[in-house]
């Protein structure tokens, strides 16, 4: 079981489809203005396991190689699109070894055109 920290561009809702691992929101423990370093430090000081994020360029900003904290990139914050695929993301997150980076590709959302406007 993993101790999860979610980013603050990830929705709030997946850490009631996380469980039965232990999921925390950033935001709900006052690391909202937190970014990326900072953030990573604190999950790594306050015994998290894993971070589940959104930001795609994460592995490109930050030094990953010596990390101890598994990365779960997931490619929207669409929460549709992640509540519909929970299985993947869960699957990422059962298989995530310490130290380990794994991006959840998921569909795009739909998109949503607006009609043609009449004049």
């Amino acid at each position: 079981m993993h101790r999860i920290l979610l980013d603050n561009n990830v929705p709030i809702h997946v850490i009631l489809l996380l469980r039965p691992h232990e999921a925390t929101h950033a935001s709900t423990i006052g690391w909202a203005a937190l970014i990326n370093g900072d953030l990573i430090r604190a999950a790594r000081d306050g015994g998290y396991t894993a971070i589940v994020t959104c930001d795609r360029n994460i592995r490109y900003q930050q030094n990953l190689t010596a990390e101890t904290l598994a990365f779960i990139v997931l490619t929207t914050t669409h929460w549709p699109t992640l509540r519909d695929n929970m299985p993947r993301i869960t699957t990422a997150v059962a298989r995530i070894a310490p130290g380990g980076y794994d991006i959840v590709t998921l569909p795009r959302p739909p998109r949503v055109r607006r009609p043609y406007p009449i004049n």
